[in-house]
């Protein structure tokens, strides 16, 4: 397939998939006279990249991690590099919750000592001081 059916495949620009490709995230495409020619290998390739960069990869990482025998992905190695990635986010979900519960606790701490006339307790609607009650 050519260079536009793979941009619509994967929802990447064709500026994006050169890009890619001069990088080395990619495998080098066979020719058809002066055009590229993509393999469904390479459209499972970039849409890897595209859902790794929202989680949050790097293109270093990419590029350490994407290695290529014989023009194709060693998916192995993808997989384990995945599952550290799931470690890696679920170490911070659960650093993440353990601050959301301090935070949790503070305010817990602060509503039973706060006088009720406090400016703690007041919040600004409209332009309008309101007292909130306990």
């Amino acid at each position: 397939m050519f260079i536009g059916e793979v941009s619509k495949k994967t929802q990447l620009t064709v500026k994006t998939i050169r890009f890619y490709e001069e990088k080395g995230l990619i495998p080098v495409p066979l020719r058809q006279g002066k055009y590229r020619v993509y393999t469904d290998d390479h459209v499972e390739i970039l849409k890897l990249i595209s859902e790794a960069k929202t989680l949050g990869v790097t293109l270093s990482e990419l590029k350490g991690l994407i290695k290529f025998k014989d023009s194709k992905a060693n998916w192995s190695e993808i997989s384990e590099f995945l599952v550290i990635l799931k470690e890696r986010l679920t170490e911070q979900i659960n650093a993440t919750a353990a601050k959301i519960a301090k935070i949790d606790s503070c305010i817990s701490i602060i509503n039973q000592q706060t006088p009720l006339n406090s400016p703690l307790n007041e919040r600004v609607y409209d332009g309008q001081k309101v007292a909130i009650t306990k």
